[in-house]
């Protein structure tokens, strides 16, 4: 096993999950199997309870882990499906130490930080780096390893003392080939003039602790000028080739090419000694069509591409990380499409008639923004605040035409605002709301725990079936190709597996009477029972799913849902469905 740990210093939030995703890709396209295990030292077990606006999107894996972004990055560059176990926390770690204790596993002994946890944290690593991932089936011949927050932080002193330990481990006998380390640090600009004291600091606050990083990847506004270079390779006691500029680029995933630029790929075969591993010709080839794939996806396009504008209507969009794999998604589907992504980020409480009375201007922007888009999208979300503001965004679309797509609450508003201004519902609502009375056509889930908060959503991979007579669906046409099951007539229909991450529901009570209005419910669960899919029938795209498509998006192969929406709001749906 080939270890690669990417840790950073200076600041958090530099990149470091991008670095490490490019280097992981970089070993794919060398044709090794690669997985990726990300260690963030907060307390909090998993991401789950975490505010979006604090930290980002919680990101959902088939097995219902709810986890760090960047393991969404992860499985983005590298086509993976990993695990709960990929994500390791610091409240996981000392559950699973203490757990252990009160098992009698330690046979008496005073449980320790070091060896006990450092120890627990290596077994951990070493277990997971083994699980295959992608579709060979294979063990994985390398895993990447990110460090979250910065050398220096007081949580991260276990994680970095038993990383030191598993660098030691690795390379004794003669192994000395296993582990590379990567460190990340920031060339700030000042007065125009790059700066490299804060890496120098870095490097030796770095070294203090143990670790000795093998390369030093620079992040930077612009482009490392080369005497920069030289004065951190003197200054930190490594060649000029060991260190590595990543300047800002418009597209992130253009990162990998830049790193293979500057010679990263041979840097690895001859750290880790990658030429003396046996790697198929089948996985070779494998891993020189995906590269040439991303080139060829990713490279600049040299000719004008027409660009489609979206309104993002949420809830959280004063940091836009929270919504991370939603832009993914767009992107994804806007290079598919030859497409340029405009986003249009609108605060869904400013659409609401309480912003109107106290910030007009904030009020007008909004809606113009909202009303000037080609597609609307409104994503998920939880509480009570902005959501008029979206009820009002999927009415706007559904009366004006304007495509339209309703990620997990965005599928539940859509269907309140359908019951208050198409059924008369006037007092529709969600249980979700408090100090609701009127009626509520989206309920809690019966199975879901309305005390305890982590972990207790419906979450992972789930089945939607597409109904028997929703043969009409534009959203159905594109997983026409998806694997198919036999309805409760002859006939068979397309299955869906995309994961989720919802405590409330549409209200079957409701059904029939939203039904006979025109709301076409066109996908359900395995048993029938559960409203997964909504759509209009007489509309470009008016399309709900309770599910998140964007957590299955990849950049060579983009989600079939954001794919149909995006094609829809740039007008080239039947195009693209044509060449599907």
């Amino acid at each position: 096993m080939k270890y690669v740990l990417v840790s950073g210093g200076v600041i958090s939030g530099i990149g470091k999950g991008i670095i490490a995703s490019s280097t992981g890709l970089l070993l794919k396209t060398l044709g090794l199997s690669t997985t990726a295990i990300k260690i963030d030292p907060y307390i909090n077990v998993d991401a789950g309870t975490m505010s979006p606006l604090e930290h980002g999107e919680v990101f959902v894996l088939d097995d219902g882990g709810e986890v760090d972004l960047d393991l969404g990055n992860y499985e983005r560059y590298l086509n993976v499906t990993l695990t709960r176990d990929n994500n390791i926390t610091a409240g996981k770690m000392y559950m699973h130490v203490i757990e252990q204790e009160r098992k009698g596993a330690y046979l008496g002994r005073t449980v320790q930080v070091v060896p006990h946890l450092t120890d627990a944290v290596q077994e951990w690593i070493e277990r997971v780096a083994r699980v295959p991932v992608d579709d060979t089936k294979e063990e994985p011949a390398c895993c990447i390893i990110e460090l979250g927050g910065t050398i220096g932080d007081i949580e991260s002193g276990p994680f970095i003392e038993a990383l030191r330990q598993l660098r030691r481990r690795v390379t004794k006998n003669g192994k000395e080939n296993n582990f590379l380390h990567i460190h990340v640090s920031l060339v700030p600009v000042v007065n125009r003039e790059q700066k490299s004291k804060p890496t120098q600091q870095s490097i030796k606050e770095v070294r203090s602790v143990g670790l000795s990083p093998d390369l030093i990847v620079c992040r930077c506004e612009t482009k490392l000028e080369k005497y920069i270079t030289d004065k951190i390779a003197m200054y930190c006691q490594v060649e000029p080739e060991q260190v590595l500029g990543v300047h800002n680029v418009p597209v992130t995933y253009r990162v990998p090419l830049h790193l293979e630029e500057q010679g990263l790929i041979n840097t690895l075969k001859s750290v880790l000694d990658l030429d003396s591993l046996e790697i198929g010709p089948q996985n070779q080839e494998k891993g020189k069509g995906i590269w040439e794939k991303w080139k060829d996806i990713t490279a600049p396009n040299l000719s004008p591409q027409e660009p489609v504008k979206i309104a993002l209507v949420g809830k959280y969009t004063a940091l836009h990380d929270s919504y991370l794999s939603v832009t993914k998604a767009l992107e994804h589907a806007c290079m598919a499409c030859s497409r340029k992504l405009e986003l249009v980020w609108v605060d869904a409480s400013l659409l609401e008639d309480d912003a109107k009375a106290h910030a007009p201007a904030d009020y007008q922007k909004a809606w113009h923004g909202m009303t000037s888009a080609n597609g609307i999208l409104v994503p998920g979300g939880f509480g009570l605040r902005g959501n008029e503001g979206m009820i009002a965004a999927a009415r706007y679309a559904r009366e004006k035409k304007v495509p339209y797509l309703g990620v997990c609450l965005g599928m539940q508003l859509a269907v309140v605002e359908y019951a208050r201004n198409v059924c008369k519902i006037t007092q529709a609502g969600s249980e979700e709301w408090e100090k609701h009375d009127g009626e509520n056509v989206i309920i809690f889930m019966p199975e879901t725990d309305r005390n305890k908060m982590g972990g207790t959503m419906r979450l992972g991979i789930r089945e939607t079936h597409f109904q028997t007579g929703s043969e009409w669906s534009k959203l159905r046409a594109f997983y026409s190709t998806s694997p198919s099951i036999s309805a409760t007539t002859d006939a068979k229909v397309p299955l869906i597996l995309e994961r989720h991450r919802h405590r409330y529901e549409v209200n079957p009570a409701y059904i029939d009477r939203l039904t006979a209005k025109g709301l076409s419910f066109v996908g359900k669960d395995e048993k029938g029972e559960r409203m997964e899919i909504v759509e209009l029938k007489d509309h470009p795209w008016y399309v709900g799913v309770q599910f998140h498509p964007e957590y299955l998006s990849r950049v060579l192969k983009p989600s079939r849902t954001y794919l149909g929406f995006i094609s829809a709001s740039a007008g080239c749906l039947d195009d693209i469905l044509a060449n599907f």
